[in-house]
């Protein structure tokens, strides 16, 4: 059996402990520290924002595999509003993290001119107020239903849930979207890939699959979900899971394809940063263990019906989205070099800490499974 409050006690604490240490680092190195409290920020924002479409789905196509991990990725949405103090420090570092906000390089490059009226302060830290502010409602809508629903358990509910998610997928895939462009991709603003909104959607919902499969499995001695027959959902869980890392696959190739082939100046640049001086072997990493291991583990249907078999492909797919995340960010401000500081470790532990002892605190807040979950009965009791 899991404790919650002592998974949260060393949670909170290794996590105070490392945002000492990366405050540290602050006034040892304001650019590095920004450089690495961003990565770091992106990878935990993603394992929580990629809860409220997978929480969204389950509300629209249903099945017993979502009411198996429903809870868990409620709990993950609830934590969004400490992912949004986690980005307010970002707005202090918007000089040293992106080149259009220096008024000289803008007057330089004409490519930055003409995107300055999306590109600059005012209107970037707008829109991150307005994805907030619509990430936010959603999150207090659904969890609020589902509060309601443990309550009464009114059957009604299941079309509140449904119209609730169907638009609230859309408006998810273009706030994400735009986001990833701001906070990412604007961190070289001549370049520009029209794959890249859709590569993070599938990268949140892949974190958050994975990290869900992972508390299931810490979860799996503990009541009431020990009284569970899981293997039927598990392979589905599995099958999932295997679906998104190809899908990653697909179109992280597909980006790479379309803009090695075109051979423009403005975004073969993006690549050769990040398959040279070192990064390749970043790169070498991701499609090995990243895809090619994962792809040719879930294929077992034994394994994706073994909580322990399906937990370890869950970890290890888990740390290559930070691995990915660290090469996607990163090489743009080292793309001549492959370096790992100690901040970035810093930085990533710091937030994980606070973010996981936050996420165990809302998962100790409510029950479980869903008490009126119209797929209970697909469930069997052992």
């Amino acid at each position: 059996m899991i404790e919650l409050g002592r998974w949260r006690k060393y949670a909170l604490t290794t996590g105070a402990v490392g945002l000492l240490l990366t405050g540290i680092g602050l006034f040892v190195s304001p650019a590095q520290f920004f450089r690495s409290y961003l990565w770091a920020f992106l990878f935990w924002f993603g394992v929580a924002m990629g809860c409220l479409p997978l929480l969204m789905l389950y509300h629209l196509v249903g099945g017993a595999w979502g009411f198996t991990v429903r809870r868990i990725v409620e709990s993950g949405t609830r934590t969004l509003p400490v992912i949004a103090i986690f980005f307010l420090p970002i707005l202090f570092g918007i000089p040293q993290l992106y080149e259009w906000s220096h008024a000289d390089k803008v007057a330089e490059i004409e490519a930055l001119r003409q995107k300055q009226p999306y590109l600059n302060i005012p209107f970037w830290i707008l829109r991150a107020v307005v994805y907030f502010g619509v990430w936010l409602f959603y999150t207090y809508r659904l969890n609020r239903l589902s509060v309601v629903q443990d309550r009464t358990g009114d059957v009604m509910l299941v079309k509140k849930f449904e119209k609730l998610s169907a638009p609230g997928l859309v408006v998810y895939a273009l706030t994400v979207t735009f986001a990833a462009f701001d906070w990412a991709m604007s961190l070289e603003p001549e370049w520009y890939s029209t794959i890249y909104g859709m590569l993070w959607m599938v990268g949140q919902a892949l974190s958050a699959l994975a990290f869900a499969i992972a508390i299931l499995a810490l979860l799996s001695h503990t009541a009431p979900i020990s009284r569970l027959s899981l293997p039927d959902n598990l392979h589905d869980l599995g099958n999932l899971l295997l679906a998104f890392v190809m899908l990653w696959a697909y179109l992280s190739f597909s980006q790479l394809l379309i803009i090695w082939s075109g051979n423009l100046p403005e975004e073969v640049p993006w690549y050769l940063s990040r398959l040279h001086h070192g990064w390749e072997w970043v790169a070498g990493a991701l499609i090995t263990f990243h895809f090619f291991v994962p792809f040719f583990l879930l294929l077992a249907r034994s394994r994706k019906r073994r909580i322990g078999s399906l937990a370890a492909i869950a970890v290890l797919v888990l740390v290559m989205r930070v691995v990915d995340t660290f090469w996607i960010i990163t090489p743009a401000f080292y793309g001549d070099r492959a370096t790992v500081h100690l901040l970035d470790v810093f930085a990533l532990v710091g937030i994980g800490g606070i973010w996981l002892a936050a996420y165990a605190r809302q998962l100790a807040a409510m029950p479980l499974v869903p008490l009126h979950d119209p797929n209970a009965a697909a469930h069997k009791v052992i």
